[in-house]
C-alpha cells in the first residue's frame, strides 16, 4: 500500500516539475476569466461577442427525457458526414446514435448553458434569459424566460408521441428563430445561439394582449341611462304608472332614476 508522507522543507521548494504541465490550463482559465471580467465591468454582450449564421441541416435541437417527467435541452452538430450522430425513428422520436461510437471529430454536443444561450437582435442575453423545456399535453415547448419579465418567449416546439428514455423529441424552431455561432474577435467559439433578428422590445410587444377598449365619459352616461330605462320596462315606474302619468302629477323623485320635468306651454 502506498504511503503518503509530509513534504520536507527541501521538497516543498521544488514545485517546478509539477507546475509546468498545468501552464496551458491556467492560461486557458485566465482567458475565460478575462472574458468574464470584461462582461462584469460593464461591456455589453453585443459589444463583446458577435455571431455568424449556421447551416440548420447540420444541427438537431432535441428534448432529452429526464426521469419521469422532466426534460433537458440538447443540441447536436454533425461535423463529419458519417456516421450519423442522430437517426429518426419510425415512432416519431430521434435515436441519439452518437452514443454507440467514438464521436470525437464527428459530432459536437451542446448540453447546457455553457454550450447555448439566447441572442436577440445584436444583444447577447445569456446572463438574463434561460432556455427551458415545458411539456403541455403532447407538445414540448422550448421557452426563454427571465426573472425581469413575466412574458416567456416561445423559441421552438415539438410533438411528444410517447415517452421513452432512449428516444429524444425533435424540436422545430419558430419562424424568425435560427441557430448562430458565437464569435469573439473573429474567432468561432464552441457555443451556439438561439437567435432572433428582431429587438427584444419588438418581440415582447407582439406578445402583449391588445388593450381593452375604453368608453368615453359621454358614452358611459348614455349606456347607464339606457340600462336604467330598460329596467323599467315599457317606460313604466315601479308603481305601474308611465313617465307621462308621473309628469302630469308633477315632478316625483324616484331613487336611481331621472326626475321627469313638467312642460309648461308659453303664453303671451
Amino acid at each position: 500500500m502506498a504511503r503518503n508522507y509530509p513534504l520536507t522543507p527541501a521538497a516543498s521548494r521544488r514545485p517546478v516539475a509539477f507546475i509546468r504541465p498545468l501552464r496551458p490550463l491556467l492560461l486557458t482559465a485566465a482567458g475565460v476569466a478575462g472574458l468574464a471580467a470584461l462582461s462584469a465591468s460593464g461591456v455589453r454582450g453585443q459589444d463583446l461577442f458577435a455571431a455568424q449564421p449556421l447551416e440548420d441541416t447540420r444541427f438537431a435541437v432535441l428534448g432529452r427525457p429526464i426521469g419521469s417527467e422532466d426534460w433537458g435541452l440538447l443540441v447536436l452538430e454533425q461535423v463529419a458526414a458519417a456516421p450519423r450522430c442522430w437517426t429518426a425513428r419510425p415512432d416519431g422520436l430521434v435515436d441519439p446514435s452518437l452514443n454507440r461510437f467514438n464521436f470525437t471529430g464527428i459530432c459536437s454536443r451542446y448540453i447546457d448553458s455553457n454550450g447555448y444561450s439566447l441572442r436577440i437582435g445584436e444583444q447577447d442575453l445569456a446572463s438574463s434569459y434561460r432556455l427551458r423545456l415545458v411539456q403541455v399535453g403532447e407538445e414540448l415547448r422550448l421557452q426563454a424566460s427571465s426573472v425581469s419579465h413575466p412574458t416567456d418567449l416561445l423559441v421552438g416546439r415539438g410533438r411528444v408521441p410517447l415517452r421513452d428514455r432512449d428516444g429524444f423529441v425533435q424540436l422545430t424552431l419558430e419562424p424568425g428563430w435560427s441557430l448562430q455561432r458565437r464569435t469573439y474577435q473573429g474567432r468561432s467559439l464552441s457555443h451556439v445561439y438561439f437567435a432572433n433578428g428582431e429587438t427584444l422590445p419588438a418581440l415582447l410587444a407582439r406578445l402583449q394582449p391588445p388593450p381593452e377598449p375604453v368608453a368615453t365619459a359621454g358614452a358611459g352616461r348614455g349606456s347607464t341611462l339606457l340600462s336604467r330605462l330598460g329596467s323599467v320596462g315599457a317606460n313604466r315606474d315601479a308603481r305601474g304608472a308611465s313617465f307621462g302619468d308621473v309628469a302630469d302629477r308633477g315632478a316625483v323623485a324616484i331613487p336611481g332614476r331621472p326626475v321627469p320635468l313638467q312642460v309648461i306651454p308659453f303664453r303671451d
